[in-house]
């Protein structure tokens, strides 16, 4: 299955939350999960009682929405914090927030995860120095992201405009003037700004 490419405030209704997908628009009067917070189509305000089954699909589907990921990129995070040393949904979302677009994103390099893979994919970042146009890395403790020297007059106004919405996370230190962020730790989860049930998702892989 490839990318998405439809309305992205459909799936905001569809979920029921907001999963600011949209940038700024997402914090404006025209967010269509504000002003039409029912499911997407005809039948979308008749509500039905929910299963267990659709409880722990909507959550699944609510964080790979929230991250940008593939089903098939999911899985591959859901079985890698299966094998981690420690509590499984710990590790799952910490891989989701070390991803290269997340990080950017977290820093308030980028309006939105979208617009971060975008950014990425163009060639506007490094990491430690080095030309890296792949947003599904995994950033680790120590290090460096920065938009490239020949890209910061192009983006410089749109980065701090984006960094003054969002608060940092204390997982990473920023620097505007250079444009620069460092990973100084490990994402705390008690710091992600959407909420998510982690224990709903690994119960649905655990089926």
């Amino acid at each position: 299955m490839g990318r998405y490419t439809g309305a992205k405030c459909r799936l905001c209704r569809r979920e029921g939350v907001k999963l600011f997908l949209k940038g700024d628009r997402c914090y404006s009067g025209r967010c269509a999960a504000t002003r039409r917070p029912s499911p997407p189509g005809q039948h979308g305000r008749f509500r039905r009682r929910p299963t267990q089954f659709s409880i722990h699909l909507r959550e699944k589907q609510k964080a790979k929405r929230i991250y940008g990921v593939r089903e098939a990129q999911f899985r591959g995070y859901v079985e890698a914090a299966k094998r981690w040393k420690g509590v499984t949904g710990e590790a799952l979302l910490r891989y989701l927030e070390s991803r290269l677009d997340n990080t950017v994103y977290r820093a308030g390099f980028a309006s939105s995860r979208d617009k971060a893979r975008q950014l990425i994919n163009h060639g506007h970042f490094q990491v430690n120095g080095r030309h890296t146009n792949i947003p599904s890395y995994l950033v680790q403790e120590g290090d460096v992201v920065e938009v490239k020297p020949e890209s910061r007059d192009k983006l410089r106004e749109s980065v701090k405009a984006a960094a003054e919405r969002r608060p940092l996370p204390t997982w990473l230190t920023r620097d505007l003037e250079g444009l620069r962020v460092q990973a100084t730790g490990v994402p705390n989860l008690e710091e992600l700004d959407q909420a998510i049930e982690v224990n709903l998702i690994v119960e649905f892989y655990s089926r």
